[in-house]
Protein backbone atom coordinates (compact mmCIF):
# COMPACT_ATOMS: atom_id res chain seq x y z
CA UNK A 1 0.00 0.00 0.00
CA UNK A 2 1.04 3.34 -0.84
CA UNK A 3 2.61 5.46 2.28
CA UNK A 4 0.78 8.65 1.32
CA UNK A 5 -2.89 8.54 0.78
CA UNK A 6 -4.96 10.72 -1.05
CA UNK A 7 -7.63 11.60 1.69
CA UNK A 8 -10.09 13.34 -0.69
CA UNK A 9 -9.88 10.44 -3.35
CA UNK A 10 -10.43 8.10 -0.86
CA UNK A 11 -13.24 9.77 1.02
CA UNK A 12 -15.11 10.30 -2.33
CA UNK A 13 -14.34 6.28 -2.57
CA UNK A 14 -16.07 5.40 0.53
CA UNK A 15 -18.79 8.09 0.28
CA UNK A 16 -19.69 6.45 -3.47
CA UNK A 17 -19.79 3.36 -1.67
CA UNK A 18 -22.07 4.36 1.02
CA UNK A 19 -24.73 5.61 -1.51
CA UNK A 20 -24.37 2.36 -3.20
CA UNK A 21 -25.45 0.76 -0.04
CA UNK A 22 -28.34 4.02 0.39
CA UNK A 23 -29.52 3.09 -2.91
CA UNK A 24 -30.07 -0.60 -2.09
CA UNK A 25 -32.58 0.08 0.86
CA UNK A 26 -34.61 2.33 -1.42
CA UNK A 27 -34.81 -0.39 -4.29
CA UNK A 28 -37.42 -3.66 -3.98
CA UNK A 29 -34.83 -6.01 -3.86
CA UNK A 30 -34.66 -9.67 -1.87
CA UNK A 31 -32.70 -8.31 0.91
CA UNK A 32 -31.29 -11.57 1.94
CA UNK A 33 -29.68 -11.90 -0.92
CA UNK A 34 -27.33 -8.60 -0.19
CA UNK A 35 -27.25 -9.14 3.77
CA UNK A 36 -23.58 -10.70 3.32
CA UNK A 37 -22.12 -8.42 1.27
CA UNK A 38 -23.69 -5.54 2.44
CA UNK A 39 -22.03 -6.32 6.21
CA UNK A 40 -18.43 -6.79 4.46
CA UNK A 41 -19.14 -3.25 2.91
CA UNK A 42 -19.94 -2.03 5.72
CA UNK A 43 -17.07 -3.52 7.45
CA UNK A 44 -14.42 -2.51 4.86
CA UNK A 45 -15.69 1.36 4.96
CA UNK A 46 -15.36 1.10 8.56
CA UNK A 47 -12.09 -0.21 8.56
CA UNK A 48 -11.02 2.46 5.89
CA UNK A 49 -12.55 5.07 8.62
CA UNK A 50 -10.26 3.96 10.91
CA UNK A 51 -6.87 3.85 9.08
CA UNK A 52 -7.93 7.16 7.81
CA UNK A 53 -8.13 8.35 11.39
CA UNK A 54 -5.37 6.95 12.60
CA UNK A 55 -3.15 8.72 9.81
CA UNK A 56 -5.17 12.05 10.19
CA UNK A 57 -4.82 11.96 14.01
CA UNK A 58 -0.92 11.39 14.04
CA UNK A 59 0.04 13.78 11.49
CA UNK A 60 -0.58 17.50 13.04
CA UNK A 61 1.07 18.98 10.22
CA UNK A 62 -1.01 18.07 7.31
CA UNK A 63 -1.91 20.31 4.57
CA UNK A 64 -4.76 21.81 4.65
CA UNK A 65 -6.19 20.14 7.97
CA UNK A 66 -9.29 21.66 8.60
CA UNK A 67 -10.45 20.57 5.33
CA UNK A 68 -9.21 17.26 5.63
CA UNK A 69 -10.72 16.88 9.20
CA UNK A 70 -14.33 18.52 7.55
CA UNK A 71 -14.10 15.62 4.66
CA UNK A 72 -13.89 12.98 7.08
CA UNK A 73 -16.16 13.83 9.91
CA UNK A 74 -18.89 14.41 6.70
CA UNK A 75 -17.88 10.77 5.96
CA UNK A 76 -18.19 9.76 8.98
CA UNK A 77 -21.38 11.05 9.28
CA UNK A 78 -22.69 9.53 6.35
CA UNK A 79 -21.39 6.13 8.12
CA UNK A 80 -23.31 6.73 11.28
CA UNK A 81 -26.24 7.28 9.16
CA UNK A 82 -26.25 4.63 6.63
CA UNK A 83 -25.44 2.56 9.70
CA UNK A 84 -28.34 3.10 11.47
CA UNK A 85 -30.69 2.98 8.05
CA UNK A 86 -29.60 -0.40 7.89
CA UNK A 87 -30.28 -1.20 11.48
CA UNK A 88 -33.58 0.77 11.76
CA UNK A 89 -36.41 -1.17 12.32
CA UNK A 90 -38.06 -0.40 8.87
CA UNK A 91 -34.91 -1.08 7.17
CA UNK A 92 -35.37 -3.65 4.61
CA UNK A 93 -32.47 -5.85 6.21
CA UNK A 94 -34.59 -5.82 9.21
CA UNK A 95 -36.29 -8.99 9.09
CA UNK A 96 -33.40 -10.85 7.93
CA UNK A 97 -30.31 -8.96 10.39
CA UNK A 98 -28.83 -11.82 12.32
CA UNK A 99 -27.80 -11.72 15.71
CA UNK A 100 -24.03 -11.86 14.78
CA UNK A 101 -24.98 -8.77 12.33
CA UNK A 102 -26.33 -6.67 14.87
CA UNK A 103 -23.39 -7.24 16.94
CA UNK A 104 -21.44 -5.92 13.84
CA UNK A 105 -24.02 -2.80 13.33
CA UNK A 106 -23.41 -1.83 17.31
CA UNK A 107 -19.49 -2.64 16.50
CA UNK A 108 -20.04 -0.10 13.38
CA UNK A 109 -21.90 2.52 15.56
CA UNK A 110 -19.15 2.49 18.39
CA UNK A 111 -16.25 2.90 15.92
CA UNK A 112 -17.50 5.83 14.04
CA UNK A 113 -18.88 7.76 17.38
CA UNK A 114 -15.31 7.11 18.98
CA UNK A 115 -13.74 8.43 15.27
CA UNK A 116 -16.16 11.20 14.81
CA UNK A 117 -15.37 12.30 19.09
CA UNK A 118 -11.38 12.12 18.30
CA UNK A 119 -11.52 14.34 15.02
CA UNK A 120 -13.93 16.98 16.45
CA UNK A 121 -11.17 17.17 19.48
CA UNK A 122 -8.24 16.96 17.36
CA UNK A 123 -9.25 19.95 14.89
CA UNK A 124 -9.88 23.00 17.33
CA UNK A 125 -10.22 25.86 14.93
CA UNK A 126 -6.76 27.87 15.39
CA UNK A 127 -9.26 30.97 16.59
CA UNK A 128 -10.37 28.74 19.81
CA UNK A 129 -7.11 27.12 20.45
CA UNK A 130 -5.29 28.80 23.71
CA UNK A 131 -1.95 29.62 22.49
CA UNK A 132 0.82 29.79 24.79
CA UNK A 133 2.95 32.58 24.30
CA UNK A 134 6.57 31.99 23.17
CA UNK A 135 8.23 34.18 25.37
CA UNK A 136 6.75 33.71 29.13
CA UNK A 137 6.03 37.16 31.15
CA UNK A 138 8.98 36.41 33.33
CA UNK A 139 11.63 35.99 30.11
CA UNK A 140 9.94 39.13 28.70
CA UNK A 141 10.36 41.45 31.90
CA UNK A 142 13.71 40.48 31.95
CA UNK A 143 14.35 41.21 28.51
CA UNK A 144 12.77 44.77 28.62
CA UNK A 145 14.76 45.33 31.71
CA UNK A 146 17.74 44.08 30.40
CA UNK A 147 18.56 41.75 32.74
Amino acid sequence: MNKRINFEDTIFILNVRIRMIRDLLQLDTDTGLFLHQTMKDLEFINSMLDMLSEKFLTNIKFMDRETEADNLSDAEWQFSQIVNEVSNSSSPFSPVLLSESQVWIDKFKKDSAKRQKQIEEANIPIGQAVKEPLVSNAELNGLLSGE
